[in-house]
């Protein structure tokens, strides 16, 4: 019987014995691509021990079914069936083969309708990724927000730094995220929506802790305390302290901003800042006047990579409060 040649998957020409197949010779990587499509049939025939039903019962011919079980046998090199014209029965390997078989259709079958229901315009899912600082107030507004007219999309909340969301999200972990300084890459699109003043963070019994104003580059001679390199904040500190003429001696540094504020408090050094959602006691916090202390929020996706109804909606709700995240 001639057999087509599948591409990828080499398959030696293999003899029967008494209706034994001898040997096969099919790479191990290829397994998966060659049985797959043959898998269903298969437990159609082995549930119906009929091949003319199971091809009823799939839509297909039974001169088509009967073709695809010999060559599934040919492929693993083993006799799956024992068969009495069109009626068959499983062999001990058919057996062992289809409780198998059963339960990777099964998976599938989880696997899409999961997708599914992620994809689902009304109770899908989001997998949103944001700065550590916006949320304790931010993110939760958006949120309640965004589910006042979309109450059933479901969140998978990311938080972290900018750079290993922006990672994450590459490598197909994340929908959307929320990050300071705005990225400018290739792969990515970036919409700025807003901007948010950044403060000098200095112990209440600070030199400078009774001015509601000051210029950086009062502070020169002071020790900072950090988020650590590779984070927005960090850059945005160290590029600020070079537009004010000097380069911060760093006492400590951190991952989270309000650790930052606590080691402040305690009299360790001053830090730039975002403002805190919770006014925090020990340290007093300066509006910097120059060079103009800011950070720009922004809302990043993968270029290209096409959305879920949930995840579009998300994305044009986001949108739509430029000038208004942080209110």
């Amino acid at each position: 019987m001639p057999h087509e040649q599948r591409s990828g998957a080499p398959v030696s020409r293999i003899s029967y014995e008494n209706d034994i197949p001898v040997t096969a010779n099919v790479e191990a990587e290829s397994w998966a691509a060659a049985l797959t499509p043959r898998l269903a049939q298969f437990a159609a025939v082995a549930r119906h021990e009929h091949v003319t039903r199971a091809a009823q019962e799939m839509g297909v011919p039974q001169s088509t079914l009967s073709r695809a079980m010999v060559r599934l046998e040919e492929d693993l090199g083993v006799a799956l069936f024992a068969r009495r014209g069109r009626t068959v029965a499983l062999t001990p390997a058919g057996r062992t083969f289809l409780h198998s078989v059963e339960r990777a259709l099964a998976e599938v079958d989880r696997a899409a309708e999961s997708v599914r229901a992620d994809a689902d315009p009304t109770a899908g899912l989001v997998s949103f990724g944001f700065l550590h600082t916006l949320g304790t107030e931010t993110v939760p507004g958006l949120i309640r927000s965004f589910r006042v007219d979309h109450p059933r999309v479901r969140f998978q909340l990311v938080q972290n730094y900018g750079e290993a969301m922006l990672e994450r999200m590459r490598a197909g972990g994340l929908d959307l995220c929320l990050t300071s300084p705005v990225p400018d890459a290739p792969d990515l699109v970036a919409r700025r929506l807003d901007e948010q003043r950044l403060r000098l963070v200095v112990p209440d019994d600070h030199r400078l802790a009774g001015r509601r104003r000051v210029r950086l580059a009062e502070a020169a001679s002071e020790l900072f305390v950090t988020l650590e390199p590779g984070y927005g904040l960090r850059r945005i500190t160290d590029a600020l302290c070079a537009e004010a003429g000097f380069t911060p001696r760093i006492a400590f540094e951190g991952e989270e901003a309000e650790t930052l504020r606590g080691l402040v408090a305690a009299g360790l050094g001053v830090a730039l800042l975002p403002p805190p959602a919770v006014p925090r006691p020990g340290v007093a916090e300066l509006t910097v006047t120059a060079p103009r202390a800011v950070r720009e929020i922004g809302v990043a996706w993968l270029d290209g990579h096409p959305d879920t109804p949930p995840v579009a909606a998300f994305k044009k709700f986001l949108l739509s409060r430029r000038g208004q995240l942080l209110t």
